[in-house]
């Protein structure tokens, strides 16, 4: 007598579990830094409300013959808007790094000087080394000085750092503040499109270890 002969349908080769579950890790890992990189792109605009009394520059690398080209377009953006707004106080915030000549925030009052700022309106913050550090000594020295960091201020960066920007300086001045944001573009191509692959990692950083 014959064996009956059952049909299974084919199911192909099975994945082992743990490539599944690194399958599953990589995903959302993409899907996690995409939504990360959507946040920076949505942040990187000009959004200016009510009448800012100071402008915040935030400071980038410096070379031996000047600013890098960053800072540049950051300055130039800053330049730009006094055009309009002669009158406000100015920050430049950014100390000396290892491989820097002369501090971030003294090379930006440089150039602005040179184009035509008054230097008697510029406060300089060169202590800070990195962003919640720019954010944080630059709101003691305008408390200092008498202003209220909480009113109308101005910071000016390049687009992909300005949702990082607003959520330390959220942290940094608590409750209620009037912050306005001038997106500078990133002219140099290689740095831009490595700090827009960077950023969305340095979110991460900033929102878990920057309080």
């Amino acid at each position: 007598m014959r064996k009956k002969q059952y049909y299974h349908p084919y199911e192909g080769k099975r994945k082992p579990l743990w490539l599944k579950v690194l399958l599953g890790l990589i995903l959302a890992g993409v899907l996690a830094f995409g939504a990360l990189f959507g946040a920076v792109l949505y942040g990187s605009y000009d959004h200016v409300q009510g009448d800012p009394q100071v402008m915040v520059i935030l400071g980038c690398q410096v070379k031996p013959w000047g600013p890098s080209i960053l800072l540049q377009d950051r300055l130039d953006k800053a330049l730009d808007y006094l055009e309009d707004h002669p009158d406000l106080t100015i920050v430049v915030s950014g100390g000396q790094g290892p491989d820097e000549h002369i501090s971030e925030a003294q090379c930006m009052y440089d150039y602005l000087t040179e184009h035509g700022v008054d230097g008697d309106q510029i406060l300089m913050e060169d202590q800070s080394h990195n962003t919640v550090e720019n954010l944080r000594y630059t709101v003691d020295l305008l408390t200092e000085e008498g202003y209220d960091p909480t009113a109308d201020v101005v910071v000016v960066s390049n687009g992909f750092h300005l949702t990082r920007v607003r959520m330390l300086w959220s942290r940094v001045c608590g409750g209620d503040y009037n912050l306005s944001t001038l997106a500078a573009p990133s002219s140099h191509v290689p740095s831009r499109l490595k700090m827009y692959i960077r950023e969305p990692l340095a979110l991460v950083k900033s929102f878990v270890f920057d309080r």
